[in-house]
């Protein structure tokens, strides 16, 4: 069987980590990567992966700057079943009359509006409904985040409403030299925040409400939920639904893991690549139930998170897997995937 052959559109925190897990898919070919910089990440680039310009500025800068590149933007679609646009906010919805003239499916991020592919992607959500599609839009990291979490307690039957808040990092790491904030916290304008209404385009039953602030932080994300039960349930059955649904991983602060640094840390001890974990790390020790009310937190890593989703985003364009089982499988066998981060340490882990 002939691979999905795959270009990539913007090679920075997400574009350059789709890149690696593409290459570890064995039903997935990469093709090549475009971008507008000429900077240290294209010329890391370019030193593992065929090279192309996004626009004709662009290619003159980058040639001058010493990167071979091959062609344009166009040549690129050309040679490409399917092409990840992982451009900053609002450039991606700019590129689509050039990708609908290629031909070409799209996999757009959640910096784009629902409304620009009219589908948001969660894998284990709604695998089905982006099966031969032309485009979808793989939602933001705490929007899958929530998806995840709030999707495994709707698929036991457990889950009549949520609420929450979300402790968002300031900017990526990689740019706290110019868009971090210090010693102060930036609660978002509007109540829900944005996060809510994005989960809902994936899980439209869901009765949920979420509120957001920027902490002075560059590494992850912190959530705290509070959920009404559709019934009263013991703890038992609150982590059996957490650990039934995939991508969600156990940490606990009885093993020292008690900040969001620590976590990242230990996914370095881990050898992940780049320190990156794709799961949603719930702290099971935290989990909480009184009656039919759950309270929980967990973290989020932005930077990766949404690289799984991604990758199987591609199979449902492409029909290349027939189901989320099926492709999730796959992705989570390449990317070394958990359910818990260390030995397990309770009676209620398989």
């Amino acid at each position: 069987m002939s691979k999905t052959r795959v270009a990539i559109n913007g090679y920075g925190v997400i574009g350059k980590r789709v890149a690696d897990a593409v290459l570890l898919q064995p039903d997935m070919e990469l093709v090549g990567v475009a971008d507008v910089v000429a900077d240290w990440r294209i010329q890391a680039a370019a030193n593992r992966f065929t090279v192309f310009a996004a626009t004709n500025e662009a290619r003159v800068v980058m040639e001058r700057a010493g990167i071979t590149v091959v062609g344009g933007l166009q040549l690129l679609l050309e040679e490409a079943d399917v092409v990840i646009d992982t451009t900053p906010k609002q450039v991606a919805a700019d590129n689509l009359a050039g990708y609908r003239a290629a031909g070409v499916k799209v996999v757009l991020q959640g910096g784009e509006s629902h409304e620009t592919t009219g589908h948001s992607f969660v894998a284990q959500a709604n695998y089905d409904s982006a099966l031969g599609r032309d485009m979808t839009r793989v939602v933001s990291c705490n929007t899958t985040s929530i998806v995840r979490v709030l999707g495994a307690f709707q698929d036991a039957g457990l889950l009549a409403k949520a609420r929450g808040v979300l402790i968002r990092r300031a900017t990526d790491p990689w740019e706290s030299h110019v868009g971090g904030i210090m010693n102060t916290m930036v609660p978002e304008p509007t109540i829900p925040s944005h996060q809510g209404p994005d989960a809902q385009t994936v899980l439209p039953d869901l009765d949920l409400v979420t509120i957001a602030a920027k902490g002075a932080h560059t590494q992850s994300h912190n959530h705290y939920w509070t959920l009404q039960l559709t019934r009263p349930a013991g703890r038992e059955e609150v982590i059996a639904a957490l650990r039934a649904a995939p991508r969600i991983a156990f940490i606990r602060m009885s093993d020292g893991l008690v900040a969001l640094n620590s976590t990242i840390e230990l996914m370095k001890d881990l050898g992940r690549p780049r320190g990156d974990m794709w799961e949603v790390a719930v702290w099971e020790d935290l989990i909480t139930v009184q009656g039919d009310e759950v309270f929980l937190t967990y973290q989020v890593y932005n930077e990766a998170i949404v690289v799984p989703e991604t990758i199987d985003a591609i199979r449902a364009l492409t029909r290349t897997a027939p189901d989320a089982a099926t492709s999730m499988r796959i992705t989570d066998s390449t990317l070394g995937m958990r359910q818990d981060f260390l030995a397990a340490k309770t009676s209620t882990e398989g």
